[in-house]
């Protein structure tokens, strides 16, 4: 395994940054960038594959900003529904493995309990339908493929919930989140180690023929973007936080309309692989905790 050569995209992204991490011991790591894999240049992409010859490739670099490719649609469906395919085609070609990442939002959120790897698809807004293309791209190339489906991302970089809602906290005395959409929010970290952990476990093309499928993997629990919210403020903040008032969805309208229910199941991914699902809250503290100790590195309160 530990020859193998592993490219991997979207390097200074939230999962990807994370995954440079995780990946290392599994092969050698080629890890690339926006300016070293276009994933909007799609003969970028099928050059570079056929130039690193990789074992594995490991794709989380996606087209991320929802509400902008609602007039954006040639772009989100280039980036995440052709360069996956792509990807799955050359990964074919080599007869090696492609591991790519999805979303929540190829559900539409009308069911009641938690979204299982076999439900029917409906995503509701352009991003949705850009990484549904994506995932039918790889299937159909026949490429041995593991497609993990996340939601509600945050980490310590980048553009997200976490960050936003702190920036906000430290400026704002009271802040209105909606409160009527319900998912797992799921730090980047939690995303990478698991993988690593997965991909440890393949060492033959017979894992691969047996295990090739659609996962969902987030943390474990739900709660609304209000509950994330204050969570987040309780554990970074405690009683100096904002006060955190719950609003509907109609009330914070936006371009892209999000799934009300975006809990899904990780029944398959943790019995398959043996997997333990932390909780996300307790994820949400370990982030937090972590992003507290680096912050007292810089300053000096703390050895």
């Amino acid at each position: 395994m530990s020859g193998r050569t592993i490219l991997l995209t979207g390097v200074n992204g939230q999962v990807g940054f994370e995954l440079a991490r995780s990946l290392q011991g599994l092969g050698k790591v080629v890890a690339l960038d926006r300016n070293g894999l276009d994933l909007g240049d799609l003969g970028q992409v099928r050059r570079v594959v056929r130039e690193v010859k990789p074992s594995l490739i490991v794709n989380p670099a996606a087209y991320t900003a929802v509400d902008k490719a609602e007039t954006d649609v040639d772009a989100a469906m280039r980036i995440n529904g052709e360069a996956p395919g792509v990807m799955a085609e050359e990964a074919k070609r080599l007869g090696e493995a492609l591991v790519h990442f999805s979303t929540d939002y190829v559900f539409d959120g009308t069911k009641d309990g938690a979204y299982v790897e076999d439900d029917a698809v409906n995503p509701q807004n352009v991003y949705g339908r850009s990484k549904f293309a994506g995932e039918l791209a790889i299937v159909a190339s026949g490429c041995d493929h593991l497609i993990f489906r996340t939601s509600w991302v945050y980490g310590t970089r980048g553009k997200n919930f976490l960050l936003t809602m702190l920036r906000l906290g430290a400026e704002r005395d009271e802040l209105s989140v909606v409160a009527d959409q319900i998912g797992a929010p799921t730090w980047a970290v939690t995303i990478a180690a698991l993988t690593a952990n997965v991909l440890a476990q393949g060492r033959d093309r017979d894992w691969w023929s047996e295990k090739s499928g659609v996962y969902h993997l987030t943390a474990g629990g739900a709660t609304s973007w209000h509950g994330f919210a204050q969570a987040i403020f309780e554990i970074a903040m405690g009683a100096s936080g904002p006060a955190v008032r719950p609003i509907s969805s109609a009330d914070y309208p936006v371009p892209a309309k999000r799934p009300a229910n975006s809990r899904m199941s990780q029944e398959k991914l943790a019995t398959r692989f043996g997997l333990v699902l932390p909780a996300w809250d307790e994820a949400l503290r370990l982030c937090l905790n972590g992003m507290e100790l680096q912050a007292g590195k810089r300053t000096g309160d703390v050895s």
